[in-house]
């Protein structure tokens, strides 16, 4: 039998058959088509509601674009695909149920909070370069109003806003991974260990998800023998102004300096001042939507030729927080290659 799949280190599983991005997309609310990067939207709702009678109805309508139009550029039919991996912010993963029922695909609901883009990646990944799928679809979403009034304070109780606080991406990107296609190509995973270093503070949640950043990204440089002046950017999900200066730091005792190559979705996402979102975006949409539009396509053009993408997650809900428990964190981690 030959192998397709190897594992490399300790932490890192690597391709010899590398799975593909077959098609991608990406949508989002009025807000994020204000940002600098609009133009690589496939579509942008001016209206918060998507048209429904709720928010998070809405935000289940972005799942539902999100996967149309993947599919659509792929030029395939929903029952070409063999599963949907999904997940996003609400209580059980409800804006996915919803979104995804009426494509009648087998259907793997994920939970890694913000970090789920990059789990349901990666475990399309696992599926199809295992040949036990021929095609499977990633997709996740946020939405900044039905995610307030789920952990913070319902919108009409105007609350101010911390100076650490990230403004909840509205949004969705979703890929079809499958075993052929124009790439960009998946040559790695690293999946990360949860790190809880006490931090309890709902309003800044860059603290709470660096640690686990740094983790990850130390495990797959010494997993894969690489450096970070090997890939054209290496990009995190959403740790925002905060998180992205305490990964720095905590990389930098380890002798890993990250420089220039390093950038945020929840920094990109956003004019960060003019739009007051404070220390940046965040959400599952945060890191999906950037991912599945502005990256992809630069790799598509071979812009970039090695991409290393972590999305960062903090392991709370509305419970855990008003129990006084702290913020477990998590970071998983995708190597992206354009060929």
């Amino acid at each position: 039998m030959i192998l397709t799949i190897e594992r490399v280190g300790k932490y890192t599983i690597k391709f010899k058959n590398m799975p593909n991005i077959e098609g991608f997309a990406a949508v989002c609310g009025k807000k994020e088509g204000q940002g600098p990067f609009a133009k690589y939207f496939d579509k942008i709702f001016e209206d918060s509601k998507l048209g429904e009678d709720s928010f998070e109805k809405g935000e289940s309508r972005l799942q539902t674009e999100a996967v149309s139009l993947a599919i659509k550029k792929s030029k395939i039919k929903p029952e070409d695909i063999n599963i949907i991996f999904s997940g996003d912010l609400l209580n059980q993963c409800l804006s996915s149920t919803f979104g995804i029922k009426d494509f009648n695909i087998p259907f793997v609901g994920q939970f890694g909070a913000c970090s789920t883009m990059a789990q349901v990646l990666s475990m399309a990944s696992i599926m199809v370069a295992s040949k036990a799928a021929n095609r499977c679809v990633g997709v996740t979403s946020s939405h900044f109003c039905a995610a307030e009034r789920q952990y913070r304070f319902p919108l009409e109780y105007g609350c101010q806003r911390f100076q650490t606080a990230q403004w909840t991406v509205t949004g969705s990107g979703a890929a079809v991974v499958a075993t052929s296609g124009q790439g960009p190509f998946i040559q790695a995973v690293t999946f990360g260990k949860m790190v809880d270093l006490g931090v309890k503070d709902t309003t800044n949640m860059g603290a709470a998800m660096a640690p686990a950043a740094a983790d990850t990204l130390k495990n797959f440089f010494e997993d894969t023998k690489t450096h970070p002046q090997d890939f054209d950017l290496i990009l995190t999900g959403d740790l925002g102004v905060v998180g992205s200066k305490i990964l720095k730091e905590l990389l930098l005792k380890e002798k890993i300096i990250l420089g220039d190559r390093h950038n945020d979705c929840g920094l990109m996402v956003f004019h960060r001042e003019e739009q007051d979102v404070h220390s940046g975006g965040s959400g599952c949409g945060c890191s999906g939507l950037i991912l599945c539009s502005y990256v992809f396509k630069s790799m598509r053009r071979k812009e970039m030729k090695n991409v290393l993408f972590m999305a960062t997650g903090a392991l709370m809900s509305p419970t855990s927080s008003q129990q006084g428990e702290s913020i477990p964190s998590i970071a998983h981690l995708l190597w992206f290659k354009s060929d």
